[in-house]
């Protein structure tokens, strides 16, 4: 083989390995997320509200904030 052919041949490789290794890292960090304790769900509450929808919109009720 000539050198440019094994240079490339080296960099197809060294792509392949550093793309397997991504797919594994993020599949490892995909996996299910720990669950919340009663402490924090409720702190988590207290500063965003509940996750409940919000109540709709009354006809004549303005959307913008009144500041």
């Amino acid at each position: 083989m000539t050198r440019p052919a094994l240079i490339a041949s080296a960099c197809i490789v060294i792509a392949g390995i550093a793309a397997i290794t991504t797919v594994i890292l993020i599949r490892g960090e995909s996996s299910a997320a720990p669950q919340m304790s009663e402490e924090q769900r409720a702190t988590r509450e207290k500063f965003f509200g509940t996750g409940k929808a919000l109540p709709p919109i009354e006809k004549g009720q303005e959307m913008r904030p009144r500041w």
